[in-house]
This record gives structure tokens, sequence and C-alpha cells, in this order.
């Protein structure tokens, strides 16, 4: 999966009925990229529903880190704004102290995870990351 097929799918996430045109629109691509994006991504087991159900690995759970990000203030928000292209990222929360941003992020194998956060420490305004990766949930209330 390179970024456009993250933004489709994050896209499809944020509303599964988006029709191509409007996704290409918003995305800034050629409708029937968008619709050969989708077919291929389907064809390929990555998209196994019109209601956007990430295939889930079957030989076990996923793997799941915390990331610390921190980044230059003025660069926040348009760093947010690309944060969303990732499906992998589930949770962005603001924080305060020496980290501004803390992620949840979740993928098969770490080796996804892996490239994850060496794309996220390359975005421009973003000066440093801590990773940590989660062994279980102790409490867990949603």
């Amino acid at each position: 999966m390179d970024d456009l097929d993250r933004r489709i799918i994050a896209a499809l996430q944020a509303n599964a009925r988006e029709s191509t045109t409007k996704l290409a629109v918003k995305l800034g691509v050629a409708r029937t990229t968008v619709h050969q994006r989708i077919a291929r991504m389907e064809e390929r087991g990555v998209i196994s529903g019109y209601s956007v159900v990430l295939r889930e690995p079957v030989d076990g759970p996923r793997v799941q880190v915390i990331v610390l990000l921190e980044v230059q203030q003025k660069e926040t928000s348009r760093i947010v704004k690309r944060l969303e292209g990732y499906p992998e990222v589930k949770l962005c929360l603001s924080i305060n102290g020496e980290y501004d941003l803390l992620l949840s992020a979740e993928a098969p194998r770490i080796e996804d995870l892996d490239v994850l956060v060496d794309e996220l420490g390359a975005l421009p305004g973003v000066q440093r990351t801590n990773t940590s990766v989660v062994f279980g949930r102790r409490i867990d209330r949603e």
C-alpha cells in the first residue's frame, strides 16, 4: 500500500458510501484512478467489504504501539491532517509535556509498524519520536 491507498482507505472509513467521483475530488486524483485502486485493494483482499472492513491477520492478533511525537507547534495542524491518512493510526491525542502528540497504532505485523514509525519520523515538522510496543491490555473500558 502506498500513500494514496492509505488516503483512499481513510476516506472510505469516514464514509464508505462516498462515490468514487467525490473521493477523487477530495483526494485530488482522477476518478478512474480511485476506481482502479479500490478494485485492486478488493482483489488483493485488503478491502473485504463495502463497509471497508480491513482484513484481519489469520495467524493472530494485531500488534499495537504507542508513538509519542514532538512536533513544531506551527506544523501541528498539518501533521494531524496527514496522520488522518494512515489507517494504522487509531487514536491521536494532544498532550502536554516533553511530547505534543500521543498516537495509538495497530497493524498485523511489527514490521508494518516499523515502516509506519519511520514514515512518521520523516514528516516535515516532526522533531522526534518515542515508540513503545503494547504487550497487553490490563484495563480496557471501550
